[in-house]
């Protein structure tokens, strides 16, 4: 198996792993966890996670600048775009939220291009093109949300597309698990430094407890590091259009677990989503310039 295939692998796994998020999180919202208190839990126990795994297997912590940039990723990046996304969740509808957060794959294409001369193909302007027309079509046209709400959501399609541009210069130099790591530990740190100015509230039942918990093992530990190691073989374009599968999941799952009906158009959109993928998968890499 070629590195590019294995990078076009692990991305595809992270977005099923986070596409799976918005399932969890309504059964643990139906259980009493607020906000805060689940993305203290999910940081919290992935950071927890993570960091056994970095001693079972010995691996050496980064230091200095690299150190310090990962952590930023968590502490401002990964956490800014989470509490951007819950927040926009309470003033606008879950839609609306997901298509605003779904921006991201055409702010880091432009960005990849205009500040990291990546050099990318047509035919992945014209799959993320497809793609992005894929998400308004699944997503569906139950659009409604107030400005705070909007200005949340664009918010975090910014700060994620930041994040996503660090990790793809920052995650070769230390490797996936170190940074995963780092990141889940800064995030966590920064969510329970909230807790000085609000109090989390925490699932009231076991099958609350079970869903929180499984947004941080699945939705935070296996979807991060896929995602951060997929980053070691692909263009960060190239990573973030392919996680445009993310919404198809979560609505296809919906459909399934939650009762949700679908429209044609949602599953014209998933569809265009799946192609757009495959053409991304498909399109050989650019040799690298002399």
């Amino acid at each position: 198996m070629s590195q590019r295939t294995t990078g076009i692998l692990l991305i595809l796994l992270s977005a099923v792993a986070f596409g799976l998020m918005p399932i969890f999180g309504t059964w643990a919202y139906a259980a009493g966890v607020d906000t805060q208190g689940l993305l203290l839990i999910r940081f919290s126990v992935a950071a927890l996670v993570m960091v056994a795994i970095m001693v079972w297997r010995g691996a050496r912590w980064p230091r200095g600048r690299l150190l310090a940039g990962l952590a930023a990723m968590g502490g401002i990046g990964y956490a800014g775009q989470a509490f951007s996304y819950f927040t926009a969740l309470q003033y606008a509808n879950a839609a609306l939220a997901a298509l605003l957060l779904y921006l991201y794959p055409a702010i880091v294409t432009v960005l990849s291009a205009w500040l990291l001369r990546e050099r990318l193909r047509r035919r992945v302007w014209a799959a993320l093109a497809l793609a992005s027309l894929g998400l308004v079509l699944t997503i569906g046209t139950a659009l409604s949300g107030k400005a705070i709400g909007i200005a949340f959501g664009v918010a975090a399609a910014l700060i994620y597309s930041c994040y996503i541009l660090a990790g793809s210069r920052l995650t070769p130099q230390a490797g996936a698990l170190p940074s995963a790591t780092v990141v889940m530990l800064a995030a966590a740190v920064v969510l329970w430094g909230s807790t000085a100015f609000a109090t989390p509230h925490w699932p009231a039942t076991g099958s609350g407890w079970g869903a929180t918990l499984a947004i941080a093992i699945v939705s935070t530990v296996i979807a991060i590091f896929a995602f951060l190691a997929g980053l070691d073989h692909l263009t960060a374009a190239e990573a973030s259009t392919l996680s445009t599968l993310e919404p198809v999941v979560s609505v296809l799952l919906a459909a399934w677990l939650l009762a949700v009906p679908l429209t044609g158009l949602q599953w014209l959109g998933g569809a265009a989503i799946l192609v757009a993928a495959l053409v991304i998968s498909l399109a050989p890499p650019l040799p690298a310039p002399e």
